[in-house]
């Protein structure tokens, strides 16, 4: 294992030609010599002769730490962590000339000034705060740029799951995009990417916005339903990624109602799924004829729907979903009620008039049918064991 007097020559010959502070000259040895504080080693290789000159890489950068320290305690004072990372832009002169010295004088396998400007900051927010630095996976990342003596803090993105009931007809599942951004965040829209918060999107986003922050929520729905249509029962799942979120650990109620919808077992979760889950639907049906109803069509239909219904596409896809059990009532001559228990992701309107859907309702009764409208009265994901 090298020791000090094996690097005194080189840095002697560094220091002969270009002068270098402490931090600068010891870091281009520390690894060398399993040392970990650069300051102290660059102290003991000029052997405490002292100068008044600027260091040639960093220009005395590492003297004043304090304002940029400040700035970062400024920056996150708003947001919920316990762990972070600091990321730097420096001047590329400063990196230049570091690049020079290490080849001038053939100094591999070193931290560039960049890193060691990081983590020095690291060490002096850590021991100010008490956080933990966390390279792989911070709660908070600290960008600063020194050129603009500017700090930016993004927080890492939170993942939620729940339940939502919607017991009342006219509230859309999807929320329109801000037109000025398409959805992307901007300061019409407050980087909500949202203008209006009048559907079950929007409600959910208002509620989680004002419980963690945050800028965008990102929903993944477990299927979806009409703007007239109600959701019952246990509800239907969803899940959420919330960008930049500034708290992160938040007491949500079990049960809590957002304007026109009702929120189920809402709770932070670790990550969301990345393939698609499957689910199915008791979904009741309100169908009417042109004709008056005839119950051999009704039973006939009955019987059709213990086969899989053939869905094809535009783009010539084709696709099967099963009916589980299903039952009809007939509430007046023109009139009925469907209920199936159905396959996630099921066209309910297509299959009612028969449009690229086999057998479809229009098709095995021989009449023309409309649906008035269709409710979900239960949910439930599918599990393969």
């Amino acid at each position: 294992m090298p020791n000090i007097k094996d690097v005194y020559p080189i840095a002697k010959n560094i220091l002969k030609k270009h002068y270098l502070c402490d931090c600068c000259l010891g870091r281009l040895f520390s690894k060398k010599l399993n040392l970990s504080s650069n300051r102290i080693l660059g102290k003991k290789l000029k052997q405490n002769n002292s100068h008044s000159k600027k260091c040639y890489i960093c220009k005395n950068m590492f003297d004043n730490l304090s304002p940029y320290l400040k700035l970062m305690l400024d920056s996150c004072s708003a947001y919920g962590f316990s762990s972070f990372v600091v990321g730097a832009k420096i001047k590329p002169s400063i990196i230049d000339r570091d690049d020079i010295i290490r080849s001038k004088f053939q100094l591999r396998g070193i931290d560039s000034v960049k890193t060691d400007l990081t983590r020095e900051l690291s060490k002096l927010f850590a021991r100010k705060t008490k956080k933990k630095f966390d390279y792989l996976d911070p709660d908070i990342t600290f960008t600063l740029d020194f050129k603009e003596g500017t700090c930016q803090v993004r927080s890492k993105q939170i993942f939620l799951q729940g339940r939502y009931c919607k017991n009342y007809r006219g509230f859309s599942q999807k929320q329109k995009s801000c037109e000025n951004c398409s959805g992307k965040g901007c300061r019409v829209c407050d980087y909500h990417g949202l203008t209006e918060f009048d559907s079950v999107e929007g409600q959910l986003s208002k509620f989680l916005f004002d419980k963690f922050g945050g800028t965008i929520a990102r929903f993944t729905w477990i299927g979806g339903e009409d703007k007239s249509s109600l959701v019952l029962g246990s509800g239907r799942p969803f899940f959420v990624k919330i960008q930049n979120p500034l708290k992160r650990k938040v007491r949500l109620p079990k049960t809590f109602k957002a304007n026109s919808i009702v929120v189920k077992n809402c709770k932070i979760i670790s990550t969301i799924p990345k393939k698609p889950l499957e689910f199915k639907s008791l979904i009741e049906i309100k169908i009417s004829t042109e004709k008056p109803i005839q119950s051999f069509a009704l039973q006939k239909l009955k019987q059709k729907l213990k086969n899989p219904i053939v869905i094809y596409e535009n783009s010539g896809r084709r696709s099967e979903k099963k009916i589980f059990n299903s039952k009809y009532k007939k509430t007046s001559k023109n009139k009925f009620t469907l209920t199936i228990d159905v396959e996630g992701g099921f066209p309910v309107k297509r299959f009612v008039i028969g449009d690229e859907v086999v057998p479809g309702v229009s098709q095995t009764i021989g009449d023309n049918c409309k649906c008035d409208e269709f409710d979900f009265l239960k949910i439930e994901m599918i599990t393969n064991n």
